[in-house]
């Protein structure tokens, strides 16, 4: 068969191919690169890879794209399982009172944080967010993500908005070559108008928000932050069992401020995956590794709200956690779309090795959409999702950090050059 394209001379090749995601640790200290390989494409699927030169039963011509990657590393397309990236406006009018030590709640009270993105959405157009958001999503892509979670949530019990952003990622699904997979989060937040009935908000979305949105085909996912003054773990129970019993696949914010029980709610609905974590109990930990919980964490979040604390992603791994690091992007805790940032950070903040990162950001990162089966590796038969870093290999990576190392990114077997 002729390939497509056909990557050769590879430094280090990171295939990440083995079992079937999610990684736990001992999967990840089998990680080894092939030296001085080659992978091979047709249309928009791996073919093969290998260690030696291009095998003869492989066959091209003039029409066929040959990449020399001597001295470079290839990995698998880097998967952002965790962004909010349709929202309108932004916040660094924030920034001089978050510096003052200004808190949240009183940024709140002033109208910022997550109400004036809520505002900032609800004014935008539906091609203003489109164009918003198709500008993140390049510089994503520049950085070698190739596919992306994204949440709704700026719209709340404006419910015309929900949609509005779900559309919009819905869109960008279909127009953008990065593929976008939808979670609809309209318990971001108790909306003003409920302050005094957060139960009446929470029978809206039951008995209204997730019928409409599951019959619309506009979500596959369904979160909610689960956290001391926003929803409780018994009424995040209560939405999240009725998303389940809608078909809905479910995530959870959990324990990023106090150790609630946001972890243990996740082993016990069978959620896919549990974000933040900051503050997980050690019984959430050791609940999620027995239910196969994945962790996905967001070390950027942390640096940028100038904490000194982060998730314990030593135990949770130790533990048998299954790890995904995720940018978070969003307008108000992590405007960076930089996923080598924050691949970066968790190393260097969260003590992961290079490997658990690149184990998080590839194979972790797809079981944390429910995309396993598709990317997440280079496998025969996978997309050819695929980042070339200018890098000898992956440490360095990690140790030469702020900078961008991609030098091309393959998505879907079309080469984007940076």
């Amino acid at each position: 068969m002729k390939a497509d394209v056909i990557l050769i001379n590879i430094g280090n090749l990171y295939t990440m191919d083995g079992p079937p995601g999610p990684w736990r640790k001992k999967e990840i200290e089998n990680i080894a690169p092939l030296k001085n390989a080659y992978v091979a494409i047709k249309d928009d699927k791996i073919m093969s890879y290998g260690d030696t030169p291009v095998p003869l039963d492989i066959d091209f011509d003039k029409y066929t794209t040959i990449l020399d990657c001597t001295g470079m590393t290839v990995v698998p397309g880097f998967v952002d399982s965790h962004t909010h990236l349709v929202h309108g406006g932004s916040r660094e009018n924030e920034l001089d009172m978050k510096l003052k030590g200004v808190e949240y709640l009183e940024i709140l009270k002033q109208g910022g944080g997550i109400l004036s993105t809520v505002r900032a959405t609800k004014e935008a157009t539906f091609n203003e967010l489109f164009d918003k958001a198709a500008k993140s999503l390049q510089i994503m892509m520049s950085y070698g993500t190739t596919t992306v979670e994204a949440k709704s949530g700026y719209g709340l019990d404006d419910f015309g908005t929900e949609i509005k952003q779900l559309e919009v990622a819905r869109e960008l699904n279909q127009r953008h070559a990065v593929d976008v997979i939808s979670t609809f989060m309209p318990a971001h937040a108790v909306p003003p108008a409920f302050k005094e009935n957060p139960n009446g908000y929470i029978d809206l979305m039951i008995e209204d928000y997730l019928p409409k949105v599951k019959e619309m085909n506009l979500a596959e996912f369904l979160d909610v932050f689960c956290e001391e003054g926003v929803f409780s773990v018994e009424d995040s129970k209560k939405i999240l069992l009725a998303g389940k019993k809608l078909g809905y696949k479910l995530k959870v914010h959990a324990d990023e401020i106090v150790p609630l029980g946001g972890a243990e709610l996740a082993a016990e609905v069978g959620a896919v995956s549990a974000e933040h974590l900051l503050a997980a109990s050690d019984q959430g930990i050791e609940d999620m590794a027995k239910a196969g919980v994945i962790a996905n964490l967001l070390p950027a979040t942390s640096f940028n709200l100038q904490k000194n604390i982060h998730a314990n992603a030593r135990k949770m791994i130790e533990a048998g956690v299954p790890v995904a690091i995720s940018t978070d992007y969003n307008p108000g805790s992590s405007p960076t779309e930089n996923i080598q940032l924050a691949m970066q950070m968790a190393s260097l903040s969260l003590k992961m090795t290079p490997e658990e990162v690149l184990t998080a950001v590839t194979i972790n990162g797809a079981s944390a959409i429910g995309r396993q089966g598709e990317i997440g590796s280079i496998t025969p038969g996978k997309k050819a999702d695929l980042v070339c870093l200018d890098v000898p290999n992956i440490q360095y990576m990690i140790y030469h950090f702020g900078i961008n190392h991609t030098f091309f990114v393959v998505k879907s077997g079309k080469i984007f050059s940076n």
